[in-house]
């Protein structure tokens, strides 16, 4: 099949139409306006209803209604707008509703910059609401991979019926790649018997919510969900290495900052010292064992974790290696990017460190 030139915001809106998502809620934020404005233009060419709320407040709550009735749904927004859609979130979870959420990233705290960053990390993986919930989070480093990924969230969201995130700093938004159109590996997926979509007189009424009066019937609806978790870890953990098998020196890093770090390690070859890059892919679940495994083979000499934040991602790789190897770090914080060459010079001293 031929490739595709595409811009990164208008594939995912792109990619969620090809995987049937119907409805879309958002409010405009840079730099993630292209999204909304593609499907402005083009969900109702395909029957489907796009709606500019009139804050990302109620985009997120308009959400939660589609999903509640059945309905593929997605918003998108950037980071200041998704902390406003932190409390909506958590009512999804607690509600068990699927629905596909894309935050492209930029510099912060607060307004911040309008340039590409990482430090969303916390916010995504670590829920960002109130309560014991988790969302699936896939952290893709290419245009290609924005595609397939968003295409497979709105599968997983379905499976699970769990709000899945897709994180990616605003370079990815905005940067122009070639795309060739795939279909997600076919998944089983169960029918949504516990929609609201009406009862046509052949059923009892649905009734979407996370209220629970009583404090023992909202633990065990905890437990439910832990279990759900746990099941997730078990199944949807995705990862890559890139020149890991001789590697002395290993980067770990996402998204662009994981690109970049390819180019650090391809610099170092070239002056004699072996480096690799292992990328997580889902953030969460993150992929502790394979990156303990990778990092305590045979040679891996230090570890560099890399990251456009002030480190963040560092606590789960310090969690996944146990104490293992020291894990050293570069970071840069509110929208500015490492270079090859800088990522190459901290890999050395983490070398020398160890």
């Amino acid at each position: 099949m031929a490739k595709e030139l595409w811009k990164g915001n208008e594939a995912v809106a792109e990619a969620a139409i090809r995987a049937g998502c119907r409805y879309f809620f958002g409010y405009p934020i840079t730099p993630q306006n292209e999204i909304p404005e593609y499907f402005s233009r083009h969900m109702p060419e395909h029957g489907g209803v796009f709606v500019q709320a009139e804050s990302e407040v109620a985009a997120i709550n308009m959400a939660y209604g589609a999903a509640g009735c059945g309905a593929r749904v997605m918003t998108s927004s950037s980071s200041p707008g998704i902390s406003l859609k932190q409390e909506g979130i958590s009512y999804m979870a607690g509600a068990e509703l699927p629905v596909v959420i894309v935050n492209m990233m930029r510099g912060g705290p607060g307004l911040g910059s309008i340039a590409p960053a990482q430090s969303d990390y916390f916010q995504a993986t670590r829920g960002g609401g109130n309560g014991d919930y988790r969302t699936v989070v896939l952290a893709p480093a290419t245009i290609q991979e924005m595609t397939d990924l968003t295409q497979e969230a709105f599968d997983i969201a379905d499976l699970y019926r769990i709000p899945v995130l897709i994180v990616a700093d605003g370079m990815i938004g905005q940067m122009m790649e070639a795309v060739e159109w795939k279909q997600p590996v076919p998944r089983k997926l169960p029918d949504k018997s516990w929609a609201t979509d009406g009862t046509k007189g052949k059923r009892a009424h649905n009734i979407i919510s996370s209220l629970f009066i009583d404090p023992k019937d909202c633990t065990e609806h905890n437990h439910r969900l832990q279990q759900k978790h746990e099941l997730i870890s078990q199944r949807e953990i995705r990862f890559e290495e890139y020149l890991t098998d001789d590697a002395e020196v290993l980067f770990v890093a996402y998204g662009t900052t994981a690109r970049i770090c390819q180019a650090a390690a391809l610099r170092l070859r070239d002056a004699g010292i072996k480096a690799g890059v292992f990328r997580p892919v889902s953030l969460w679940p993150f992929p502790e064992k394979a990156l303990y495994a990778c990092a305590n083979r045979a040679g891996v000499k230090a570890v560099l974790c890399a990251e456009m934040s002030m480190g963040q991602m560092i606590d789960d790789v310090k969690i996944a290696l146990g104490g293992s190897k020291r894990v050293h770090f570069f970071g840069t914080g509110g929208g500015t990017f490492p270079t090859p060459a800088e990522l190459a010079n901290a890999a050395q001293g983490a070398l020398e460190g160890a």
